[in-house]
């Protein structure tokens, strides 16, 4: 069978599900927030060169606060983009929950979740007391050090009735709403107590109306509440009515819709500051669930909002997101995939909202199908994974070319397990932050900046616009990689949330000492082991071609290297692996295989699985 015309049906395919490795991907991008994570790592860590740190965090006022996620390539916990990080997180299993599972990845995405929502309990000790930052951004920017040496200000900073936060209320209560779905099959009592903290923030929130940056001014800098907090008063009432069927909480998007905003915002935005896209998405599909009751003519207005987002990201609108030369979508210099990530997000779960209700989306251009909003979403992920005009990956970690200097304290420098002298405040900046050399520590799966309006990119640690990642540039990003590796969904949208309960995730083995490296034949004790599944298929022209994935684990203690393998009847196109001669070897970027981790590789063809073996393999 000739591979030309193989290729080029590949290539026709609408959302080609070989170029990029969307799974592996995925699996990445939730690594990443174990980079992230603060406090005491578990026996579990897989992110091996972090560790314990911000240990004393809440102490000086009394409250635990030891937990969460530092937000960026700084070692502050600002609790407004942590909570929207885990609103989005959650989101993202409850729609993509099952592809997760079939990929493996659920438990470690729940994982993430819960290291996430622990901490956001902690940091709602009382009702109307939410404690939402840990640090100061002025002292810490003015260090660069690892988490692990901060001697940086760990002071907490909470609100309360006298110094209300509507916006950080409603978005916790959002995320512990939205988390809440995610836990109810598999840790129903954690379900429960996730929605009690909902509904009393939810109440703080409503009943005690302010700015948070008014009460935590030291926040104003950073994460400056531009848009207010009518929209996360309707984001959290959307989540509390998902999470719980209540219908006071539908009946307050009904009632409210108009005078706060839901209906009357036009947006080509969504992200941590500005929810109303999200809140008009979740609307619009409570009405294609028929749900509105007699809320349906302000529901329909939500409605029209939300496709007037859907189109404008398409270029079907009146008014259209700007784009670079290369397709990305721009919205601003600073952090711009942060607005990319959340976009495609919506446009993804909305395209499988319509194709559910059998619908299509009305734009000003006409009437669009579903399937553009998904090849939008594509074709945004895509570019983000290296399709690029300058063949980029903003993927630490994933392809041959991505960031090496990434502006993140923590992975620009050496691991306190490799070398425990301690790191002083400006020492870092001295030592390490102005070192012209790629980061010591791979901060895999993190997603940067990205590149400006001209498809631009500087990769340089000083270069924070472009270089520094973000938690919630990734959280969007797990459903649509979830989505697109799963090729078609399979199943309703619009009926109840059934988020499957993830198999345990074992715990990394620990290594033994190094041994001297020889070399190794296959045999039958090999401790090489290879699983391959057919992951998807189609039919194009009256053949069908299956897509098959192979994911290969190094069940030893040592690391693998030098590795050769045997891949016989295969006719078809295959990523993830470099051939050499009549044999195939690891990926250019990857020259060895730790103890306990997996290699993942895939390829398309119309016949039956093609048979792998190992040649030759050394161990050192």
């Amino acid at each position: 069978m000739s591979m030309a015309p193989l290729l080029l049906m590949v290539l026709c395919l609408p959302f080609a599900l070989g170029w990029h490795d969307y799974n592996q991907a995925l699996s990445k991008s939730i690594l990443f927030f174990e980079a992230q994570r603060s406090g005491y790592l578990p026996h579990n860590q897989r992110v091996t060169w972090r560790a314990n740190s911000g240990l004393n965090d809440g102490k000086v006022s009394g409250v635990d606060l030891v937990g969460g996620y530092y937000d960026a390539g700084d070692n502050v916990k600002f609790g407004l983009p942590m909570a929207f990080t885990i609103t989005m997180m959650s989101w993202s299993i409850i729609e993509y929950g099952k592809p997760m599972a079939a990929n493996g990845e659920l438990g470690h995405a729940m994982e993430a979740v819960k290291w996430g929502t622990d901490y956001l309990i902690k940091a709602h000790p009382e009702p109307y007391v939410l404690y939402g930052e840990v640090g100061d951004g002025n002292t810490d920017h003015y260090c660069w050090q690892r988490p692990e040496d901060m001697t940086t200000d760990r002071h907490a900073y909470k609100i309360d009735p006298s110094n209300p936060g509507s916006d950080l209320a409603g978005e916790t209560a959002a995320a512990m709403a939205a988390a809440s779905i995610v836990f109810r099959r598999s840790n129903p009592a954690y379900s429960s107590e996730l929605l009690h903290h909902a509904y009393q923030l939810f109440d703080f929130a409503d009943k005690y109306r302010g700015k948070y940056d008014s009460s935590i001014t030291v926040a104003q800098k950073y994460y400056r509440s531009v848009s207010g907090y009518n929209d996360e008063l309707l984001w959290a009432a959307a989540w509390l009515y998902q999470a719980s069927n209540n219908q006071y909480y539908l009946n307050y998007l009904g009632k409210n819709g108009d005078s706060m905003g839901g209906t009357g915002w036009a947006m080509t935005e969504f992200g941590w500051d500005v929810k109303y896209a999200g809140v008009q998405t979740l609307v619009a599909k409570f009405l294609m669930q028929g749900k509105a009751g007699m809320h349906a003519p302000v529901f329909e207005r939500y409605h029209q909002k939300a496709e007037h987002f859907m189109c404008s990201l398409i270029g079907k609108g009146t008014r259209n997101v700007q784009k670079t030369p290369g397709g990305l979508m721009f919205r601003q210099r600073w952090n711009n995939m942060q607005f990319v990530t959340s976009a495609s997000f919506l446009a993804t779960v909305y395209s499988d909202y319509l194709a559910s209700s059998r619908g299509t989306l009305r734009c000003a251009a006409g009437n669009v199908a579903p399937t553009q909003l998904l090849s939008f979403a594509k074709s945004q992920v895509d570019y983000l994974l290296g399709d690029n005009p300058r063949g980029t990956s903003y993927m630490v970690g994933y392809g041959n070319n991505f960031p090496r200097q990434v502006h993140h304290r923590g992975s620009s420098i050496v691991s306190i397990k490799v070398d425990s002298k301690f790191i002083a405040c400006r020492q870092g900046y001295a030592a390490w932050y102005t070192r012209k050399a790629s980061d010591p520590n791979v901060l895999t799966g993190a997603v940067v900046g990205g590149p400006d309006a001209y498809d631009n990119f500087a990769d340089e640690r000083d270069n924070y616009e472009q270089t520094e990642p973000a938690t919630y540039n990734n959280a969007p990003l797990l459903g649509i990689l979830a989505r697109l590796g799963s090729g078609h969904s399979g199943y309703n949208q619009l009926l109840p949330e059934a988020v499957p309960v993830p198999k345990p995730v074992a715990a990394k083995p620990k290594a033994e000492p190094k041994a001297k490296s020889t070399p190794n034949p296959a045999t039958t004790s090999s401790p090489i082991s290879i699983r391959q599944k057919m992951t998807t298929s189609w039919n194009d022209k009256g053949r069908t071609y299956y897509r098959y994935s192979i994911v290969m684990t190094n069940k030893s203690s040592k690391t693998l290297k030098d590795l050769k393998l045997s891949i016989s009847k295969l006719y078809g196109p295959i990523w993830g692996l470099t051939k050499s001669g009549n044999s195939y070897g690891f990926p250019t970027y990857l020259n060895s295989l730790p103890a306990g981790k997996s290699l993942e590789f895939v390829y398309i063809h119309a016949a039956s699985p093609a048979d792998v073996s190992v040649s030759s393999y050394n161990v050192a």
